[in-house]
């Protein structure tokens, strides 16, 4: 068994016997409507003895007609990367482009301009009131997000790239945003058998991504299910890795733990 494996096995044997991360609910005012995200500060020990070292910090999307808590339960960041400042924002009644075209779901902007930029104002109250009372490491901040949170998360890195390290899309597709996307490490997670965004349309997303990060024709194996694709140069590209499941448009039951890797990996020092 890898190392990485072993201590995430031990980790999930403890859980049940560690203290719960407390969370807390910060609301910010976005063109006069208050918006939510539950935050799961990250320990004092996580900046470490010196205070030098400032722990990241991930911001994770709930699906269209999920919630902030909902979204805690499943991904269970928090619980996976306890040394990190983990955010779940709460979306508002949003129309979706598959289901539920009438709006009466918590969900997502989908496009620059759609919904007046709510969602990216959002976050950019959110990234203005985080630092006034939980400290974080603005060179290590990531993103993910499933289904209309992935597509969120694809249109925060088309429209905030600069405050983003690394991003992880589940489920997802943003065709209208590709070409504004620049290099960027990204893990996309995708089901073969996705009935609502279908696989083809993720297999073309998941290539473009591949393009932008000017990556290497063949992957190699980075866990089960999972290929790495490096770039050409370094300098000019970043990593691409795809998680290929067959669970559908669900979020896949080895998400949480691909994730975290991921972002574990690609932090800065």
């Amino acid at each position: 068994m890898k190392p990485w494996i072993l201590v995430l096995f031990c980790i999930g044997l403890l859980c049940p016997f560690l203290p719960a991360r407390e969370s807390l609910t910060l609301k910010v005012k976005v063109n006069e409507v208050e918006r939510e995200a539950l935050v799961f500060p990250a320990p004092p020990s996580a900046s470490g003895k010196d205070k030098t070292s400032l722990p990241p910090l991930v911001l994770c999307y709930h699906g269209h007609g999920g919630n902030a808590k909902q979204a805690a339960r499943s991904f269970g960041i928090h619980e996976a990367w306890p040394e990190a400042l983990v955010v779940y924002p709460l979306g508002i009644p949003t129309p979706g482009k598959l289901t539920d075209p009438e709006g009466k779901r918590n969900g997502w902007q989908s496009a620059p301009g759609d919904q007046g930029d709510r969602d990216l104002a959002f976050f950019d109250e959110l990234m203005k009131a985080l630092p006034k009372d939980h400290a974080f490491d603005p060179k290590n901040v990531f993103v993910m997000g499933h289904s209309n949170g992935g597509g969120f998360t694809y249109l925060l890195w088309a429209m905030r790239g600069k405050s983003l390290h690394a991003v992880a899309p589940c489920a997802a597709v943003a065709p209208l945003i590709i070409k504004q996307l620049t290099p960027k490490p990204c893990l996309h997670l995708a089901g073969t058998d996705d009935l609502l965004v279908r696989f083809t349309w993720q297999e073309r997303m998941m290539q473009s991504v591949m393009e932008i990060n000017h990556c290497e024709p063949t992957g190699k194996p980075w866990a089960p299910g999972c290929l790495r694709y490096d770039p050409k140069e370094k300098q000019e590209g970043a990593t691409m890795i795809q998680f290929i499941h067959e669970q559908g448009h669900r979020y896949p039951t080895e998400a949480t733990t691909l994730i975290v890797r991921f972002f574990r990996e690609q932090c800065l020092r």
